[in-house]
């Protein structure tokens, strides 16, 4: 374990995975309260946490997501109008 960690500790405040992450308080609040971020809650209506190690897979996991979204976008078929048959500018009619 290395001194920042030790420094840091197991669980986070949503302030500390706020900083961070460089954003603020109400967005990693929507993360865990949408699921998105795994938390624990300290008793039945205490302060969220958020485990070092669970907020390092979740930007691992970010990481990925936006890596195969990158590889789709540069893909062969990235350009799903063309494969529809839909011309741009026009619509085409449903069956």
């Amino acid at each position: 374990m290395s001194p920042s960690d030790r420094e840091i500790g197991r669980f986070l405040t949503v302030a500390d995975a706020a900083e961070l992450l460089a954003v603020d308080v109400a967005t990693v609040d929507e993360l865990i309260r949408s699921g998105e971020l795994p938390a624990i809650r300290v008793g039945t209506s205490g302060p969220w946490r958020v485990e070092r190690t669970q907020l390092e897979v979740w930007i691992e996991e970010q990481y990925e997501q936006t890596r195969r979204h990158a590889l789709w976008n540069q893909g062969e078929f990235a350009n799903i109008t063309e494969l529809s048959g839909v011309r741009p500018g026009r619509l085409r009619p449903v069956d």
